[in-house]
């Protein structure tokens, strides 16, 4: 018996991750309902990464369109399958908007599908969304439904902690550390070396905090120092703040949960080096609640934007408050905020800007896609240095999971390059109450 082809069906959530998803199916046949295109056609017009994202498809369809018909399967080219949008979408045995309810386009797009299994049976048709819900709704029809697996990251990765701590060091070697502040690496670190490894070495009760330097091939001392007013709590501070700290590093991202000082890390040694960039930007991404607009919130944008923002001026404000208002490190962080040298806004607020000389932050970079922190970094110029802060186990928009969030992607993608370094901040420091609930809810 013949194999059958395959045909995926993508619904909108996944061209507005992925652009290019429609290419990125192999040999197997793609199809896009014409549901879809009229929701790509609502996010055309706007500067969000969606909008961009409805843009590029609706421009690949319309390069598409000019080999043949639509409506017919066209080559995406050699080794690749066809594709085709699908018009129709009403099936005659099973149909969603009688299961389910009229008029609804996610249901819509389900008897596209529908009618794709009725009309071409000698083909495997196959639901694609990176809506679960949509997915339930699909495999109760008989549909066989899965997520957009193209830029997810395998499971086991992200357990892994960036730091190790290895047991029975030679001793001397410790030793060396602590008296020359570095040793060369000979094989201490065996397959645990990795570009900007970062280490607790144990022998008994002795240890010592140390990093890889792939440029030197040795093993240096870690200290924890004061940053801006801010010492490290524990190991994974101190290596945070050492990545930070480092002109070698021009990417950094920080990974832990909420209370682990991830983002007032990332602000201190900011504002540590300040001298050395033009300005210092700290953002994030805007997750709506209910994922509603921020058009419905009252006030000019600076009043929709303003509770967003506040936990980065939280941090901001606590580092001030480490000095006294007449000391000279409090009166330089109002002087850079009332000059514009240190800026806290949206993310949305600095897209399409060139990154040149700047220190940049992100925090809350699990609910950004693989795309926009590629966008993010690609911008980076002459003189920048780009932190990335998030925990990828708390996601707040409807279409990202912990293993296909763009934090997550970077994690997995640039593990082991030169320019980057990736910590894992495990114990909280806000708290004791806060890290029971971390621990217990």
């Amino acid at each position: 018996m013949a194999k059958k082809k395959k045909v995926f069906v993508l619904d909108t959530s996944v061209l507005l991750h992925d652009h290019q998803a429609i290419t990125n199916f192999g040999k197997w046949n793609v199809a896009i309902p014409i549901t879809v295109l009229e929701e790509l056609d609502k996010f055309k017009i706007g500067n969000d990464t969606k909008n961009f994202c409805a843009r590029e498809v609706i421009r690949f369809i319309d390069k598409m369109s000019i080999a043949a018909s639509l409506q017919n399967w066209i080559s995406l080219g050699k080794d690749r399958g066809s594709f085709r949008i699908v018009l129709e979408s009403n099936p005659r045995e099973v149909n969603a908007e009688y299961v389910y309810s009229v008029g609804k386009n996610d249901h819509k797009i389900l008897n596209s599908a529908l009618f794709l299994k009725e009309t071409e049976p000698e083909n495997e048709v196959i639901m694609v969304t990176k809506d679960i819900n949509l997915r339930i709704k699909a495999k109760a029809l008989g549909i066989p439904a899965e997520d957009y697996e193209t830029g997810k990251v395998d499971n086991d990765e992200l357990d892994i902690a960036s730091s190790n701590a290895l047991e029975n060091i030679d001793s001397e070697v410790i030793r060396q550390i602590f008296t020359k502040g570095r040793i060369d690496e000979n094989g201490i670190l065996g397959p645990h070396k990795i570009p900007n490894g970062y280490y607790i070495l144990k022998n008994g009760k002795s240890s010592s905090l140390a990093v890889y330097n792939q440029w030197t091939d040795q093993i240096e001392r870690i200290e924890k120092e004061f940053v801006y007013g801010v010492k490290p709590k524990n190991a994974e501070q101190a290596f945070a703040l050492n990545a930070l700290m480092n002109d070698k590093i021009k990417l950094v991202a920080l990974q832990g949960v909420a209370g682990t000082g991830k983002t007032l890390l990332a602000l201190a040694s900011a504002l540590e080096q300040s001298k050395q960039f033009h300005q210092v930007i700290l953002a994030r991404p805007i997750v709506p609640l209910s994922n509603r607009d921020l058009g419905f919130l009252p006030g000019d944008a600076n009043d929709k934007i303003g509770p967003y923002m506040e936990p980065l001026w939280d941090n901001l404000k606590f580092i001030k408050a480490q000095f006294g208002e007449n000391e000279k490190k409090h009166k330089a962080i109002i002087e850079m905020e009332q000059s514009g040298k240190i800026v806290i806004t949206p993310l949305a607020f600095i897209r399409g800007r060139s990154l040149s000389n700047i220190i940049f932050i992100i925090d809350e970079a699990q609910n950004l896609t693989p795309h926009e922190i590629k966008t993010i970094i690609t911008r980076a110029g002459e003189n920048t240095k780009i932190v990335f802060t998030g925990d990828v186990h708390q996601i707040d928009t409807p279409y990202l999971d912990e293993y296909s969030n763009g934090l997550a992607y970077l994690i997995d993608r640039l593990k082991g390059q030169d320019l980057f370094a990736h910590i894992k901040l495990e114990k909280g420091e806000r708290s004791e109450l806060a890290n029971l609930a971390n621990d217990l809810l």
